[in-house]
């Protein structure tokens, strides 16, 4: 009964606005810092796009916002993010819209095609996609092909992002979530990019997951010190 109840379309959206408001709350009470803005505005006139880790969902959407306000975009531009069809997916998207960022909507088993195809359109119109090479089952922290075909077919590089609080509770969940608390310090991390051949998509993955390793270690140091 309880799970037809949380699966209720009225009881979905309710929750997603819950979600929105404490997002809120925690980036009106978070005291943030943008290390790497430079390789932002490099890319602010240009397509970008922006990686990080399953793990640091919850965070993705400050992170946006931070970088947003810090290296402005031209008008109307919000961040696209690739999420899973699934409910939780579209949970996810209605949460996360006030921060600027739309979805598109994909998964590894059924439309990952399409999502890669939506994700080249809207890099083609100058756009920003947003990807998590670990998701949405993982292992954690092993990029799957899909964020380098994305870099090598488009011609973008891949700027890896790692975004932390002081203040966070893990979940025990497959990829040990990280869920961020009011009243902390917040770090966002912007690696330098990391680019990618046409015919080299491959090779290049674990160069990404280092990088995209590399930005979160970085800004759990930096929340720490």
């Amino acid at each position: 009964m309880a799970k037809r109840l949380i699966r209720h379309p009225v009881v979905q959206g309710a929750l997603a606005r819950l979600i929105a408001l404490y997002l809120s709350l925690v980036w009106a009470t978070t005291r943030w810092t943008l290390v790497g803005e430079e390789h932002a505005r490099a890319h602010a006139d240009r397509p970008m796009i922006l990686a990080f880790w399953h793990e640091r969902l919850p965070l993705a959407a400050l992170g946006w916002r931070l970088l947003a306000r810090r290296v402005p975009q031209r008008a109307g531009r919000r961040a696209q993010v690739l999420i899973s069809r699934h409910r939780d997916g579209r949970l996810i998207a209605t949460a996360v819209r006030p921060f600027g960022i739309e979805v598109v909507h994909a998964s590894t088993s059924k439309g990952g095609a399409a999502g890669l195809r939506g994700l080249l359109r809207i890099l083609a119109g100058g756009g920003v996609a947003v990807i998590t090479p670990d998701g949405p089952r993982g292992p954690a922290r092993v990029a799957a092909p899909g964020v380098a075909q994305l870099a090598a077919l488009s011609g973008v590089p891949v700027l890896p992002c790692g975004i932390a609080s002081s203040r966070m509770r893990l979940a025990g969940s497959w990829d040990r979530m990280r869920f961020p608390l009011p009243f902390a310090r917040g770090v966002a991390v912007m690696g330098a990019p990391v680019p990618v051949p046409r015919d080299g998509a491959e090779a290049a993955l674990p160069a990404i997951a280092a990088a995209l390793t590399e930005a979160c270690e970085r800004a759990d140091a930096l929340v720490r010190a």
